[in-house]
């Protein structure tokens, strides 16, 4: 059987703070095979770019703590040591930030920022090679290469959010995370955006971490999506099946909650009540205190993610047969 890319185990992060620990990730566990993509959606503060960071290494502050294992090719990052991991970043894995407008340096010019780039991966690269390389990627992005010369403030949200993509790409990394990568964006540009992310997914054959809150999004580009809540996985398979027949109350109130023009809808569906507050989260499963379908037994224990059939996952007392 071939070896997943990516394969986290049971990771769980704390983040302390005055009045106690928030449980930002609570036993998240996935796979990613080689050129696959999924999806990480849900509301804001369940716990999506905590995760996507986390990978790479690069949360803050210090004292936090994270268990479980993240097995990249079989090497668990957590037990390299910094500078190992600082190889592996951009050069392995990796990452397309929400906000490319506080990401981009904007004392310098968009050369030198992919010429920083190679020459911390490559210290023996020359300016003339990096250019020539940017300048290829930025035509795969179409984006004119005499932008290279250019600073984020002169170019547009869009472009900017293509040439974060191209820094990402720039090293030839197998697996990309994008966090939010459409936030910045107007309709129009983001209708495109989507295409070039699918098209680039295919061309650089890499494997794709989508954290997104717009369901369109992932449901054009991810093979597999991951609904989180709380912190944790609340449901998980491939994305045709999910939008189709969403099993966890939570995936039936997230898709009910986006607009569908083919639908004769006179009022947009929304969810009662707010996310949990992680330093504090509730007893049981973390959805119950939102949940139309609440039983006793979900307000005392938390219900574990588990196969059901053909590849979906679900944490979900309604579908714990032996309970």
């Amino acid at each position: 059987m071939e070896q997943p890319i990516l394969e986290v185990k049971n990771i769980s992060i704390d983040y302390p703070i005055s009045i106690g620990t928030v449980e930002a990730v609570r036993n998240v566990s996935f796979s990613l095979k080689e050129g696959e993509s999924i999806g990480f959606v849900g509301e804001s503060g369940c716990g999506k770019s905590t995760l996507g960071l986390s990978l790479l290494r690069l949360l803050r502050p210090p004292g936090m703590v994270v268990g479980g294992q993240m097995l990249y090719h079989g090497t668990d990052l957590l037990s390299l040591k910094e500078e190992e991991m600082r190889k592996l970043r951009g050069n392995n894995i990796a990452m397309v930030f929400q906000n490319p407008l506080t990401s981009l340096d904007p004392l310098y010019s968009i050369e030198d920022q992919f010429f920083e780039t190679l020459k911390e991966h490559n210290p023996q690269i020359t300016r003339q090679e990096a250019v020539e390389r940017a300048g290829k990627v930025l035509e795969d992005l179409s984006i004119d290469k005499d932008r290279l010369y250019e600073y984020p403030h002169q170019l547009s949200g869009g472009m900017r959010q293509r040439i974060m993509i191209g820094l990402g790409l720039i090293l030839n990394p197998d697996l990309l995370i994008a966090d939010e990568p459409t936030t910045s964006l107007d309709v129009i540009v983001e209708a495109g955006f989507i295409d070039l992310l699918a098209r680039l997914k295919k061309e650089y054959n890499i494997s794709l971490i989508l954290i997104s809150h717009n369901l369109g999004l992932v449901a054009e580009i991810a093979d597999r999506i991951a609904v989180m809540y709380g912190g944790m996985i609340m449901e998980i398979g491939e994305a045709g099946d999910i939008f189709a027949r969403p099993m966890h109350p939570y995936t039936e109130g997230l898709i009910g909650c986006v607009p569908n023009i083919k639908m004769d809808q006179e009022k947009l569906a929304s969810m009662p009540g707010s996310p949990p507050d992680l330093v504090t989260p509730p007893a049981g499963c973390r959805f119950s205190p939102r949940c139309p379908k609440v039983m006793d037994i979900c307000r005392e224990k938390t219900p574990v993610l588990q196969d059901y059939k053909n590849g979906r996952k679900v944490a979900c007392w309604l579908y714990n047969e032996a309970e």
